[in-house]
Parts: C-alpha cells; structure tokens; sequence
C-alpha cells in the first residue's frame, strides 16, 4: 500500500513538472561572451495588444546547471493551472544561474551547518544577476508589459536574490517575496517604504538559518516599512511548497502596483 501510494505521488509530480514545462519555451539572453539561459511563459491567447503582468522567478543554488530546464523544478506548476492561468493572466520567466555562479554577492562557509554567509554590498553584481537584470530591462520595455505589475520571488538562494535584485533596481517591482533567503539589513533602507513584500522561512531550516530572514524583516520595520512576515514553525529548509500553498499568495502579489500607495502604515 506505502509503495502504491508513493507510486502515485511520484507520477503526480512528474506529470506536474511536464506540465508546466510543456508551458514554458526555452530562450537565451547573449550579452557579450556570457549567455543566460531562461524559460518563459506567456498568458494563453496572449496579445501584443494587451498589457500583462511579469513575474521573474529565482531558483535555488540545486537547480544551477545548463539545462535550461532545472530551474522549473520548484515553483513553476504554480503558475500553470487552468484556474490560476485564467485569473492571473501574466508573463512568467525562470531564469537559469550557472553552476559557477550565483545570484547574489556573497561568501558562503560550507564548513557546516547552517551555512555561514557573508553578504558583500555594493560593487558589481554576479555575472547571473547581471544578465538578469540586463534581461529584465528588456522585457520590461515590451509595449504589452505592464510596467506596474512587475513581481520578483525566489528561494534559498533565489530568495537572497530577490533581496539583492530590488535593492539594486527599486524603481522596477511592485513586490517581492523572498523564501528562506537573506542579505545585508542595510540594503533594505533602499526599498523599505516602497515595495511590499511577503517574507517566508522555516523555523527549523539547518541550511539557511532564519536569522538571515528576521533581520531583513527587522531591518525593514526600523526603515520604516512594513513587510508581512511567515514563520513556519514545522519547516526545516524547504519552506517553499509551504509558502506555494499559502493561501492567498498570488492575490497577495497580483494585488500590487507600484502605483499604489508606498509601503509605509498610514
């Protein structure tokens, strides 16, 4: 019975990760001699007559490679059911970050458990989030890109580059939601009053300690903003299918424009 049922939860996932790969198209981002590899997906009957929201998914640090296909691992399904499609009609991109890179300046002290991280600020972003963010500023040109709709969210190392992506470019997202990441608390004085964002994190995560998660949180609070923050107290370090089920989720991130009024308590 045991073997059964973890028979059918293994095809439901593989059927789910084909899925939401049939959904996506594979593209390349050339800048020079570097070379970004990322999937997108567009909104079904999409139009260049229209105007869409854009979110730029972060993989975790396990899904770097060449493939072009790994990044789609975690977070990808959650954008590609019927229901979600039709209600949030919208430009979905999974970059991939190469095996020697990352997406966010930092040292990283695999010596043990959890990892010890340095975040750098300042200076030249990785090579990764260069292209990124190179890569973002071409779609966000697009005439059928709503640029007040434009989310960025991430996990794991992904999440730290949600951190580092807003605080280098502000101006561009209506939100973020940052999934057991971190970065340098004194970064966040950049997007403090004006992009919202949901935090999540596990409170049991021996990889990325949720230290790294509280002092974002508590860096942003004394800046002046109000970030909503989800601790899961069951979560070791995968907190993200926790935080893909959350309810209210994407309302929460398709709900905001930058547009809006900033991200201070009135």
């Amino acid at each position: 019975m045991n073997k059964f049922i973890t028979t059918i939860i293994l095809l439901f996932t593989i059927t789910s990760a084909v899925t939401a790969q049939e959904e996506f198209t594979p593209h390349e981002w050339v800048s020079g001699a570097d070379t970004l590899q990322y999937q997108i997906s567009y909104p079904d009957n999409f139009s260049e007559e229209k105007e869409y929201p854009v979110v730029l998914f972060l993989h975790g640090a396990g899904e770097r490679g060449s493939d072009n296909t790994s990044q789609l691992t975690h977070g990808s399904s959650m954008f590609m059911s019927d229901s979600i499609r039709k209600k949030y009609p919208a430009i979905v991109i999974f970059p991939q970050c190469p095996k020697d890179s990352y997406w966010v300046n930092a040292d990283v002290d695999r010596s043990s458990y959890p990892l010890n991280i340095t975040f750098k600020t300042g200076g030249e972003p990785t090579t990764a989030l260069k292209l990124v963010m190179e890569l973002m500023d071409d779609v966000v040109n697009k005439k059928y890109v709503n640029k007040d709709r434009i989310y960025v969210m991430g996990l794991s190392m992904g999440g730290m580059g949600t951190f580092e992506i807003i605080s280098r470019k502000p101006e561009m997202f209506a939100a973020a939601i940052p999934i057991c990441g971190g970065a340098n608390p004194e970064t966040a004085s950049v997007y403090a009053t004006t992009i919202p964002l949901w935090i999540f994190h596990g409170s049991q995560d021996n990889v990325v300690a949720p230290k790294y998660s509280i002092n974002m949180v508590s860096s942003i609070l004394e800046k002046g903003g109000y970030p909503q923050f989800t601790l899961f107290a069951d979560a070791n370090h995968n907190s993200w299918d926790a935080t893909f089920a959350q309810p209210g989720l994407l309302a929460w991130l398709f709900s905001k424009h930058k547009d809006q009024t900033t991200n201070t308590k009135k």
